[in-house]
C-alpha cells in the first residue's frame, strides 16, 4: 500500500485513503455520492423463471409435469434458473404459527422451510436433466452451476428471515415470493424475469372474479404505477421496489397451463403480459446482442 493510500493520524491509527472515509453511511447528501451507472452485473444474460405455489404446484401432476417435460426441453437453449413458491402449504403453515403467536421473523423462517419441500418436488422430476437445488442463499454457487450445465432452482422467499421487517398491519410478512424473487434476480444483475401463473397475465380486473375483465398484454412500470389494478397477480411491493431498480427491464407473466407458452417467452416473445421498465422499442438493438449471446452461452454450456 503506498503512502498516498493511506494516513497515519496522531494517535498511532492508520486510515486508508476513500471518498467513504470520516463519512456517515446514513447521511444522504454522502449516500448520494455512491450512484454509478456501471455497477456490475452477476449474471446479466440469466432469466429468473418463477413457477407459482399456489397456481402451478397446488394443481399437482396436471400442471406440474407438463411443465416439467417443457422445461427439460428448453433448458439446453436458455440460461435459466428457477424459483419456486410454497402454495397452500405456506398457508397451512402460517395458519398455525399464528395460532401460536409466532412473531413475524419467525413466520418468514417457516415460510422459506415449506418452499424447499416444493424446491425438492420438482427437482425430482427434473434430476435426470441436471437439476439442482441451491441451499439457502448460498447465491455465489449460481454462477458455477450455469457454467457446469445445470439447472439451478431456488425458493422464492426473500432472505430477510428472522429480519422481516415489521408489517404495517398484522404479523404477516409483507414480503411475498413474487417480490422476493424480483430481489433475486436485481442483485443478481439479471434483465428479465418470467413469472408463470395459472391466468394469462395481468388483468384490469381478477378475472376468476370479474368476467369482464381485459387482458394487459403491455405496460410500462410508470404506466402501471400511475394505474394499479385493484386486485394484482404479483406482489404490489414488486413494483414500488422496480422504481429504483438497477437491472430489471422486463418483467413478464405468462399462463403455465398453455404448453410452450414458457418456450415462446424465453425467446423473447411478447406472450401473456410484458411489464418494460420504461417505453422502449419490443426489439432493439441491445436485445438482439443480447439474444446472440445467451445462444453462444446455451451452445457453451451443453451442446446437445
Amino acid at each position: 500500500m503506498t503512502s498516498k493510500s493511506r494516513i497515519e493520524i496522531g494517535d498511532g491509527r492508520t486510515h486508508i485513503v476513500s471518498k467513504l472515509m470520516r463519512q456517515s453511511l446514513v447521511d444522504r447528501r454522502t449516500v448520494a455520492t455512491t450512484a454509478s451507472e456501471h455497477e456490475f452485473q452477476i449474471l446479466p444474460d440469466v432469466t429468473l423463471v418463477s413457477l407459482g405455489g399456489h397456481s402451478i404446484f397446488d394443481r399437482g401432476k396436471e400442471a406440474l409435469v407438463p411443465l416439467a417435460a417443457e422445461l427439460a426441453e428448453i433448458r439446453y437453449h436458455h440460461k435459466i434458473v428457477l424459483g419456486v413458491g410454497g402454495g397452500t402449504r405456506v398457508r397451512h403453515t402460517v395458519a398455525i404459527a399464528l395460532d401460536l403467536g409466532l412473531p413475524t421473523g419467525g413466520i418468514a423462517q417457516l415460510v422459506g422451510a415449506m418452499e424447499e419441500a416444493n424446491a425438492v418436488f420438482l427437482n425430482a422430476l427434473l434430476a435426470k436433466h441436471g437439476s439442482i437445488v441451491m441451499q439457502r442463499e448460498h447465491f455465489w454457487e449460481l454462477p458455477l452451476y450455469l457454467e457446469s450445465g445445470m439447472l439451478p432452482i431456488v425458493i422464492s422467499t426473500p432472505p430477510y428471515h428472522f429480519w422481516e421487517p415489521p408489517p404495517e398491519d398484522g404479523p404477516l410478512p409483507a414480503h411475498g415470493s413474487d417480490f422476493g424473487l424480483f430481489i433475486h434476480a436485481e442483485v443478481l444483475g439479471m434483465q428479465n424475469l418470467i413469472f408463470v401463473k395459472d391466468e394469462d397475465g395481468l388483468y384490469d380486473r381478477d378475472p376468476k372474479k370479474d368476467k369482464g375483465a381485459k387482458l394487459i398484454p403491455r405496460i410500462t412500470l410508470p404506466e402501471l404505477l400511475k394505474k394499479m389494478p385493484e386486485d394484482l397477480i404479483l406482489d404490489r411491493q414488486l413494483f414500488e421496489a422496480w422504481r429504483t431498480a438497477r437491472h430489471i427491464r422486463r418483467v413478464q407473466i405468462i399462463n403455465g397451463l398453455r404448453r410452450g407458452e414458457l418456450a415462446r417467452a424465453l425467446a423473447g416473445e411478447d406472450v401473456g403480459t410484458v411489464i418494460v421498465k420504461t417505453d422502449a422499442p419490443a426489439k432493439s438493438k441491445s436485445s438482439d446482442t443480447h439474444d446472440t449471446h445467451e445462444t453462444e452461452n446455451a451452445e457453451k454450456v451443453n451442446p446437445r
